[in-house]
């Protein structure tokens, strides 16, 4: 970019008030940036937008006297999506965090798209409703980037995605055009439905400016089941035995190395008394005492099979919140290692052939690393953290993880998988998209960027490359 600071702030703030564009080193390097690591943060500006019309003006400016934008939500994403290291203008959607209004009739409530997860949650809960998508960064993530990277989470398997709960949106595109794409509709045979071009787009074709999302009544309280378990492939087993008879609403799994950094970060008591090799937490809504005596039943054939040793139930609320904190704690234990983050999925029916194959790979590179793994076993989701050894420069350590990770694609490859479940592509995962897409996808990819984006303002070198 030819710009200098003074003369981008100067075109700036014609489009928004001084005050809300920030060339700070100190904003630059935190706004820069997200949860992922690699990429070092290098933004122009900060820009703090208010409504629809500022940022319509914003991308009209860009395009104009052309430089690039990059979206910036919670910034809780492990893949790049929201770096900018290319002097590109950074818009934060912290200043548009409203909730607008709220439809009783329809359950639909109409948010901006810097309003944060958890907020929603809280919103929906006080007006006597649920909204179930949730992860662990509910607290900090926002719905705009919820959307823009399809977020899954601990509620998929029974809930979807959060694509499933967007009944409209309002974009700009990256022509400065504002779409208003579905408008709450729950029928609308009306030929392509743009909602899911932009859910999953990581920021590269527009930008989210306004959403409308579906609410629903609350569930039954749930009961929560602790299992444990000797052998990797006996989790995928299990989770079959218990979609037998129960209509489940998560079946999480973790190793035993996340289980004791888990109880060593948060001072919890071990619920055995021992640590396994593996865990699957299983969750139901016990509506009626008929569902625990089938969980009973089924936990009982579990263990006749082999599949489990032990287990433990949840008996109150209390319990199975307590019960959650040993899969939910994961991620904030292992923080202090610098995790190279990778998350993948396959179809629920080749699972047991993935965790095969990567306990294989696993094996081969134990002795350098911890490897912790967890995930959302039932809707096929698997996240492998590579801890990096304390001794180890971080330089060598994330060349040797790529070298893993290479190994771990080209698995997911053959199954048919995915080689993002639920974390996005951004710049770190870019090159190995190749993996999940072939080059006929690709090109079709490139082409609807180059339609809503033609001068690849938005985002630019997050996804795919034009």
């Amino acid at each position: 970019m030819s710009w200098t600071a003074k003369k981008l702030v100067d075109q700036l703030i014609t489009v928004v008030e001084p005050s809300r564009v920030k060339i700070g080193a100190s904003d630059l390097e935190y706004y820069g940036k997200d949860w992922s690591s690699g990429a070092t943060p290098n933004p122009s500006a900060i820009v703090f937008p208010k409504s629809i019309n500022e940022i319509q003006g914003l991308v009209g400016l860009a395009n104009k006297i052309n430089f690039p934008l990059v979206p910036s939500g919670g910034r809780t994403g492990l893949s790049g999506g929201a770096v900018a290291s290319e002097r590109e203008v950074v818009v934060s959607f912290d200043r548009m965090n409203k909730i607008l209004k709220f439809d009783k009739v329809d359950n639909l409530v109409t948010c901006q798209p810097g309003v944060i997860t958890g907020d929603l949650k809280k919103f929906a809960e006080s007006e006597g409703l649920f909204y179930p998508v949730d992860f662990a960064s509910a607290g900090a993530s926002q719905l705009g980037g919820n959307v823009a990277t399809n977020a899954g989470g601990i509620n998929v398997l029974r809930y979807g995605m959060t694509r499933d709960w967007v009944e409209g949106m309002k974009v700009i595109t990256g022509r400065g055009e504002l779409l208003d794409l579905n408008r709450g509709l729950k029928k609308n045979a009306t030929g392509f439905d743009f909602r899911h071009l932009f859910i999953g787009s990581e920021g590269t074709l527009g930008f989210i400016v306004e959403l409308t999302l579906e609410l629903i009544s609350p569930p039954e309280e749930p009961t929560v089941m602790l299992l444990g378990l000797q052998k990797i492939e006996n989790t995928v087993k299990t989770l079959a035995v218990f979609k037998e008879k129960l209509s489940l609403t998560a079946f999480e799994f973790f190793s035993g190395t996340a289980m004791q950094k888990v109880i060593k970060s948060n001072e919890l008591s071990d619920p055995f008394g021992r640590i396994y090799p593996f865990y699957a937490l299983v969750e139901f809504e016990n509506n009626n005492k008929d569902q625990l005596d089938v969980a009973s039943v089924l936990f009982e054939k579990c263990i006749k099979s082999g599949y489990v040793v032990e287990g433990v139930v949840s008996q109150n609320q209390s319990q199975a919140k307590s019960l959650w904190k040993f899969r939910e704690g994961i991620t904030e234990s292992i923080a202090d290692y610098n995790p190279f983050k990778s998350d993948v999925s396959c179809r629920i029916s080749k699972i047991p052939t993935f965790l095969q194959e990567l306990e294989k790979i696993s094996s081969v590179f134990s002795r350098q690393f911890e490897v912790v793994l967890f995930g959302h076993l039932g809707d096929g989701n698997i996240h492998i953290n590579l801890l990096q050894p304390f001794q180890m420069d971080s330089q060598e350590f994330r060349e040797e993880c790529k070298k893993i990770s290479k190994l771990i694609f080209e698995s997911v490859q053959s199954l048919g998988g995915s080689i993002s479940a639920e974390h996005g592509i951004g710049l770190i995962k870019k090159p190995y998209l190749s993996y999940s897409r072939d080059e006929a996808e690709l090109n079709y990819m490139r082409g609807v960027k180059r339609l809503f984006d033609p001068e690849n303002i938005m985002n630019p070198g997050k996804l795919v490359d034009i």
